[in-house]
C-alpha cells in the first residue's frame, strides 16, 4: 500500500499494494512456507521546508493595484505595490492620536527590517507619513509587509477597544444620564428669576445707575 503524507495530514490510497513476504522453513514438514508480514508503507515527504502562515487582515484593492487598509481607528494605511511604499493618512482629524499611531506603525516596520531607516518622513499631504520598503531578491516584501501590518494591528487591538468603549460610555452618559446627573421631567419647578443676572431690583448696577421696578 502506498501512502502519501502531506502537510495537511491527508492519506491517499493507491491502487497498487506492496506486501513484504518472508520465506521460513517448517520443522515438521521440511517445506518452505511463505509467511506474509506487515505491509510496507511508502512515505513521500512533500515540501517539508515550507511553513504556511495564515493571518486575517481587511484589505481593499484600488484600481491601480494599491492595497488599502482602513481597519485602524485613527489612520488609513496604503501599500503602494509599484513604488514599494507604505503610506499612512489621518482618518478624520489630525491630532496627537494620529501622529502617535503613524509613529508606532513605522517604528514597528523599521524594527521588523522592512522599511529603510532614512526613508521615513512626512508625506506631501498634511498629517501623513510614508516610508520605502527595502529591496528583497528572495522574499516577496509586499506579502511580508502585509503580515507585519497584521501583527501590528493585533497589538493595536486593545488600544482601539479601550477608546471605543470610552466613546460608547461617554455617549451613553450624555444621552441617558442617571443618578445625580439627571432629573425626572417636571421635578425642577419653574422660578420667576434664575441665574446670576438680576432682572428686577431696586438698583441694577449693570445698568449704570438706572432703577428697575
Amino acid at each position: 500500500m502506498k501512502v502519501k503524507i502531506t502537510t495537511e495530514e491527508v492519506i491517499e490510497e493507491q491502487e497498487e499494494s506492496t506486501v513484504n513476504i518472508n520465506i521460513v522453513k517448517s520443522e515438521e514438514e521440511g517445506e518452505e512456507q511463505p509467511i506474509a508480514t506487515e505491509p510496507m508503507i511508502k512515505i513521500d515527504i512533500v515540501d517539508n521546508g515550507i511553513e504556511k502562515i495564515k493571518f486575517d487582515l481587511k484589505v481593499k484593492s484600488a484600481v491601480n493595484g494599491d492595497l488599502m487598509i482602513f481597519a485602524h481607528r485613527d489612520i488609513d494605511i496604503i501599500l503602494d505595490q509599484k513604488s514599494k511604499k507604505v503610506l499612512a493618512f489621518a482618518k478624520e482629524i489630525n491630532s496627537d492620536y494620529v501622529y502617535g499611531a503613524e509613529s508606532r506603525l513605522f517604528e514597528f516596520l523599521r524594527k521588523k527590517g522592512l522599511v529603510n531607516y532614512d526613508s521615513i518622513e512626512g508625506g506631501n499631504i498634511y498629517g501623513s507619513m510614508e516610508g520605502t520598503l527595502m529591496d528583497a531578491e528572495v522574499h516577496d516584501v509586499v506579502k511580508i509587509c502585509l503580515l507585519a501590518i497584521s501583527e501590528w494591528m493585533d497589538e493595536e487591538a486593545p488600544y482601539i477597544s479601550d477608546l471605543n468603549d470610552y466613546d460608547h460610555d461617554l455617549e451613553k452618559h450624555e444621552l441617558s444620564p442617571d443618578g445625580e446627573y439627571s432629573t425626572e421631567l417636571g421635578e425642577v419647578p419653574a422660578e420667576d428669576q434664575k441665574g446670576s443676572i438680576l432682572q428686577r431690583n431696586l438698583f441694577a448696577p449693570y445698568l449704570y445707575g438706572r432703577y428697575t421696578y
